[in-house]
């Protein structure tokens, strides 16, 4: 049998940003040269990577932000039905973060403020939740990989745990909470 029949086939790793700052997709950037060697191992498909807009079936969904309004849940449970394994990136999808500073304020008071008589009303913009949520409460997660941002070695080690079939080898030392 040739080596190549004998090959595992890549991973698919999928990513999406919701409400977040996309701190977390720019430190996975981070790994720099060592994604020449992930590479060897896995696909990017909807990546920082790639350009491709929707998500089919993949083998590792990492999910930066939190959720602050309509759109970003349908997209979430659409991305979770497509993920074997789905990983919350960031301090923004295991809590919130920092736009989840509005949570103890009005929502509609807060627009009222900001715009005035001027309020926007279109159908194409995703009605707001009146709280940023986690994404653990509307979808269920198989690892967290908390920080603000994780670091890049984070990212490598786990993707190296998931490659290994090991997901939730713990990374000691890299996550801090400075």
């Amino acid at each position: 049998m040739s080596a190549v029949a004998t090959m595992q086939p890549k991973l698919r790793v999928a990513t999406v940003s919701l409400a977040g700052c996309f701190g977390c997709h720019m430190s996975f950037l981070d790994i720099d040269e060592r994604l020449f060697e992930l590479i060897e191992h896995i696909r990017f498909d909807r990546s920082p990577l790639t350009d491709i807009k929707e998500v089919g079936p993949c083998d590792i969904g990492l999910v930066e932000g939190g959720l602050c309004n309509a759109e970003n849940v349908t997209v979430l449970r659409e991305f979770r039905k497509n993920c074997k394994l789905l990983v919350a990136v960031g301090a923004c999808a295991l809590n919130g973060g920092l736009p989840a500073l509005r949570n103890h304020l009005d929502v509609g008071q807060l627009l009222q403020d900001v715009y005035g008589d001027q309020v926007p009303n279109d159908p194409e913009l995703p009605l707001p939740l009146n709280r940023v949520h986690p994404i653990h409460e509307v979808v269920r997660i198989d690892y967290a990989l908390p920080g603000c941002p994780p670091p890049a070695d984070a990212f490598w080690h786990l993707l190296q745990a998931v490659i290994a079939g090991n997901p939730h080898e713990r990374a000691q030392g890299l996550i801090r909470y400075d």
